[in-house]
């Protein structure tokens, strides 16, 4: 905007007269202002030019097979389920390998049990959650649901 243009409103008015949703008295003060105005005329005129392109745009929408997380091959699927096991499996351990240290160190047995207990507590949260999530996928309606 150019120095020429004394708008008496904010600029977000003019989008909002675009949109419809100004009170009558704003609607009228910007109306008023167009009359007069050039500058604020073509920015009105580009904002709908905008707007009017923008609502019209057609987007290509994927088919159902590109919105799937799924490994698509063979090889890729015995890969993934490879990887979750040895993340299993490396969490178990270091697990264990924490709680085993925690457990033989030279803190006294409160100490111990406070470790314990709050390691134990996060895991069996954990534990509890896994378990419904699994439990809730066999029976969701709406698993089958794409996009």
């Amino acid at each position: 905007m150019s120095n020429d243009c004394q708008r008496p409103f904010d600029e977000a008015l003019l989008t909002g007269y675009l949109d419809r949703v100004l009170t009558q008295e704003q609607e009228q003060r910007v109306r008023l202002h167009l009359e007069d105005c050039a500058e604020c005329r073509a920015l009105v005129d580009d904002l709908a030019a905008m707007r009017e392109t923008t609502m019209t745009t057609q987007f290509e929408v994927p088919t159902d097979d590109q919105w799937s997380e799924k490994p698509r091959g063979g090889i890729s699927g015995v890969a993934f389920g490879l990887g979750w096991l040895v993340l299993i499996l490396w969490l178990v351990g270091i697990s264990g390998f924490v709680l085993g240290q925690l457990w033989s160190g030279p803190e006294s047995l409160i100490a111990k049990l406070l470790n314990f207990s709050v390691i134990s507590g996060f895991a069996l949260i954990f534990l509890s959650v896994l378990i419904d999530r699994i439990r809730a996928a066999r029976t969701d309606r709406y698993r089958e649901v794409k996009k």
